[in-house]
């Protein structure tokens, strides 16, 4: 083995050190870093061509992570996804998670654990962890366990169905198309899914029953209270509930929601139903129920326009301000246009406030209008009414798109785990199939995909490469295999799996992954291994990022919710990967039988 590297081999290492600066320091943005390695490549390779190439081939490697088949995989899975988010489709299973919350708070977390596992195994971890957060902050709220002792295990359960099929994470991707790249044989989706199964067993107790006692109890800091609106539900002409009590009605609502019947109803349902609440309450209810909170003729005319413009429907919260004309009228009397009066929340003014507790009340100065409407529509109202629209308005989500997109989901995970196409064919054609049908806007792409992830991604791939043909994957493979020569296999495989464990939750999962798989590679040849178990020892390490705020994306976006400190991610979070290694390792050697 040679002592130091050459000139090439030198070059690569010390831009790897570089981009793990750049991450630690956070200085400079993911996006910004990223992009200064590519440029870093390709200008050392222009300048110091590698031996038998001119200076343009090193540009070819420093740019081709943006055509690489893994990094259009990677998007595709984005807007598949995306896709899923924005018709609702995952929203049954948030209804239900929410129901079984309300009876047993410790099965319930188990139950979560375990749902979040299975959902991440096939939809990116970002949009599970997105729709889990609101559930488990409001029964927070509703004298549930604090969102400070659940955020943080269904984080970990997220990150672990991530990382047991191809597809799970943008990382696994990475290093799975490297290793292609180098050689190995392609692996299906659900290829070593066992294997982390497996591994599960030790770490689900741990995270059931442990980790949420090693957690502080947040809730004052975390307790949000949400926006109360009066609404009215209009009951749909077929609805069972015509015709019953008001409190067989009450009996069918949500939790948080109250009901009363409008003056001079009678003592029965007929085809409106006063209530407060929440927006999201407001709509279970109107689910229930089988109403709507705005004219039907309204909402579908608003509905015909989203799909004439491509727009999404947005539902905003507005205030009124002093200059408005609608101070003084009642909803009913100010000729709202273009948009969907949805419920009013009332400004309370003690001992001068004597307006009745209902929605067609008049308008006073601070009252918040929440409507619904195209956003171009929502802001003319808003110009034209003397209104102040809130920051945060949300997407109607395309409910019955979900089915549609449901099925196209399920079809291209189905195709790749079968084997009958590639992930890259399957999901790209799953991608194209969400625009055709609708389920994603074209012009709203955007949402879908992640720049930082794209040029992160790229860069990665770049990195990789050029540690291969650099030598400099071949030199540090054969320094560490002259300390893990020592080791069982089992040994070997922990050691890589702490070592790119140490640089994911430092640095970057995706840097980890073009830096260690090569190095894998090389390790497996120096030591006489199989290298697909060192390979899938470097894409579990990338995903063991529990320990540190900073090592995925997901850990940043609950440490706000949950009011955490860095402290908080070590003292659970160092224990799980400990049990992961383990089990993971073990598994590995029993699966390969080495």
């Amino acid at each position: 083995m040679e002592y130091l590297p050459d000139l090439h081999a030198a070059g690569a290492i010390l831009i790897a050190l570089g981009m793990f600066y750049g991450f630690i320091n956070g200085r400079l943005r993911v996006e910004l870093v990223s992009l200064l390695t590519i440029a870093a490549i390709a200008l050392l390779l222009y300048v110091f061509p590698m031996p038998g190439q001119d200076k343009y081939a090193g540009l070819a490697l420093a740019f081709e992570g943006f055509g690489h088949y893994a990094l259009v995989t990677i998007c595709s899975l984005m807007i598949l996804g995306r896709g899923m988010v924005v018709t609702g489709a995952l929203d049954p299973a948030a209804r239900a998670l929410a129901q079984i919350w309300r009876t047993n708070k410790s099965f319930a977390l188990l139950f979560t654990l375990v749902v979040c596992m299975l959902l991440s195994m096939v939809i990116n971890d970002t949009p599970v962890l997105v729709l889990m957060i609101p559930i488990l902050v409001q029964m927070a709220v509703q004298g549930g366990m604090p969102a400070s002792k659940t955020l943080m295990p269904v984080n970990a359960a997220i990150l672990i169905g991530g990382m047991s099929t191809t597809i799970g994470t943008s990382t696994n991707l990475l290093v799975v198309s490297i290793a292609n790249d180098l050689g190995m044989r392609p692996l299906n989706v659900f290829e070593f899914t066992p294997i982390v199964l497996f591994a599960m067993l030790p770490a689900l107790p741990y995270m059931w029953l442990v980790m949420p006692r090693l957690l502080p109890d947040n809730t004052r800091a975390v307790a949000v209270e949400s926006r109360h609106f009066l609404a009215k539900l209009r009951i749909a002409k077929d609805s069972t509930l015509r015709g019953k009590t008001i409190e067989e009605a009450r009996g069918r609502l949500p939790d948080g929601v109250e009901a009363w019947l409008p003056p001079g109803a009678g003592g029965h349902v007929g085809h409106r139903v006063l209530a407060t609440g929440t927006f999201e309450g407001l709509q279970e209810a109107a689910r229930k129920l089988s109403a709507t909170l705005a004219p039907n003729w309204l909402v579908e005319r608003i509905r015909a326009d989203s799909g004439r413009s491509g727009k999404d429907m947005m539902v905003a919260e507005m205030i009124i301000a002093p200059d408005s004309r609608l101070i003084g009228l009642t909803p009913k009397t100010a000729g709202f246009e273009g948009v969907a009066m949805l419920g009013i929340h009332h400004v309370r003014q003690p001992l001068r406030d004597t307006r009745p507790h209902t929605p067609d009340a008049p308008m006073k100065e601070g009252d918040v209008l929440l409507v619904m409407g195209m956003p171009d529509d929502l802001h003319r109202f808003a110009e034209a009414d003397g209104l102040l629209q809130l920051e945060g308005g949300q997407e109607i989500v395309r409910s019955g798109k979900a089915p549609v997109a449901f099925a196209i989901m399920f079809g291209s995970v189905g195709l790749a785990s079968a084997g009958l196409v590639p992930i890259a064919i399957s999901a790209l054609t799953g991608a194209i199939l969400m625009f055709a049908t609708g389920c994603v806007r074209f012009e709203r792409v955007g949402r879908a995909l992640s720049g930082q992830v794209i040029v992160l991604v790229a860069a990665s791939i770049a990195l990789g490469k050029f540690m291969l043909v650099s030598g400099a994957a071949g030199w540090l493979g054969g320094l560490m295999a002259a300390w893990l020569q020592y080791l069982p296999p089992a040994g070997v495989l922990a050691a890589i799996m702490v070592f790119v464990t140490t640089l994911t939750n430092f640095a970057s999962n995706s840097a980890a992954a073009a830096v260690g798989t090569p190095i894998a590679f090389n390790i497996a040849a120096k030591l006489g291994l199989p290298a697909e178990p060192l390979v899938l020892a470097v894409l579990f390490g990338c995903n063991l990022c529990y320990a540190t705020p900073v090592a995925y994306q997901t850990n940043m976006m609950i440490l706000a919710e949950g009011d955490y400190t860095f402290g908080d991610y070590l003292r659970p979070g160092i224990p799980l990967v400990l049990i992961m290694v383990a089990a993971l390792s073990a598994s590995l050697v029993f699966w390969y039988g080495i």
